[in-house]
């Protein structure tokens, strides 16, 4: 069938408005009329060379939209179910079985691979151009800046048909890593301090994760007062403006001391340092952010010895279903309102939502497609 993308044909090249030809259904797919797609810093880094996926590609993976379609075996989705594209696995590694699919054993080819990860055509594109030579499709399972999209069936969570299918896409990763290295990550307790760098969309989905738990503390780091003065509206206890004070000497004084946990989501190597700094003995140091591909960090070896954990997290870890699922009900109780940090662009604005996004004009560009 023919869909409208946005392609990247090379290392660093433009997203162009493109006519491209997409498979049907095979065993084991669906095909999802696209409504909405988040756009995320991933993606960013993706076109820049940052995670390997090769080119000409389409990008794109917080999308969410209806089934249109399903090939032969399908019996979780059916056409006219609403759906959230999860991330894709192969569910038969160690860490699948043990339901930790977002680090699945064959992650990277699942993500950024160019195409199928599993079926009958594994490893095959399912994107073409109208001269027939083909286009790179399944980025993180789906390739949704696109007006459709071919994925794996399992991949899909379905929503509640009233749900507002338009916001949702962002919970298949920016708004869920956010959240979900709260509540599945950390899982913090009673009267945990808890502190969080970097109010962008994943900070702040972390922010509003923290209200719902029971941390006392929340604090917020970041140089833009306008993302503080949000935190605080989402929850935050406490701000700090990082580009006037050492922010490590002052979620010290906050807490009394060190912070139980620290949330990295900027992807900033210096800042890396300070989130590990903020915690101390049997503290917890998450790393969210995206730092570029070859970056290392270092820490102080005695503190670090002395109990400290700095760990690594993948789209808020656990399966999608009730990750999203649970995000979802929060949403529509008033209780996760993550609505307020989407601005929507149309799909041939995407440069346009990415210039906001660097410059710090929006926090969650979300691409409505036309049909």
């Amino acid at each position: 069938m023919r869909v409208t993308a946005a392609v990247v044909d090379k290392l660093g090249g433009r997203f162009q408005i493109e006519d491209l030809d997409l498979d049907e259904p095979g065993p084991g797919e669906a095909l999802v009329r696209i409504v909405a797609s988040g756009v995320c810093h991933t993606d960013t880094i993706t076109r820049h060379g940052d995670l390997p996926m090769p080119f000409p590609s389409v990008l794109g993976h917080e999308g969410a939209g209806e089934v249109v379609a399903v090939g032969a075996g399908v019996s979780a989705v059916r056409p006219g179910d609403h759906v959230v594209i999860g991330w894709p696995s192969c569910g038969a590694c160690r860490n699948c079985r043990d339901g930790e699919p977002r680090y699945c054993a064959r992650l990277g080819e699942a993500l950024c691979g160019g195409g199928r990860l599993l079926g009958p055509r594994a490893g095959e594109s399912a994107l073409r151009r109208p001269d027939g030579s083909p286009v790179h499709s399944h980025f993180f399972g789906q390739s949704s800046f696109s007006t459709y999209a071919l994925t794996w069936a399992d991949a899909l969570v379905v929503v509640p048909r009233d749900a507002p299918l338009e916001l949702l896409g962002p919970l298949a990763c920016g708004i869920s890593t956010g959240a979900g290295a709260v509540l599945n990550t950390l899982k913090p307790g009673p009267g945990a301090s808890l502190v969080i760098y970097g109010a962008g969309a994943v900070g702040l989905a972390a922010v509003m994760a923290a209200r719902l738990s029971p941390a006392t503390k929340i604090i917020a780091v970041d140089r833009h007062r306008s993302r503080l003065d949000l935190a605080m509206e989402f929850g935050a206890t406490h701000t700090i403006d990082a580009s006037r004070t050492d922010p490590v000497a002052e979620v010290h004084r906050v807490c009394g001391g060190p912070a139980d946990y620290a949330l990295e989501c900027t992807g900033v190597i210096p800042v890396v340092r300070q989130a590990a700094d903020s915690v101390g003995m049997l503290g917890t140091c998450v790393l969210i952010g995206g730092a570029p591909a070859g970056a290392e960090f270092g820490l102080d070896h005695l503190s670090t010895l002395w109990g400290k954990r700095v760990i690594g997290t993948l789209g808020g870890s656990g399966r999608s279903e009730p990750l999203i699922g649970t995000l979802v009900e929060l949403h529509r109780q008033g209780r996760f309102p993550f609505d307020r940090l989407v601005r929507f662009y149309d799909l041939a604005d995407l440069e346009t939502a990415l210039e906001d996004s660097h410059r710090g004009e929006v926090l969650k560009p979300v691409l409505r497609m036309s049909h």
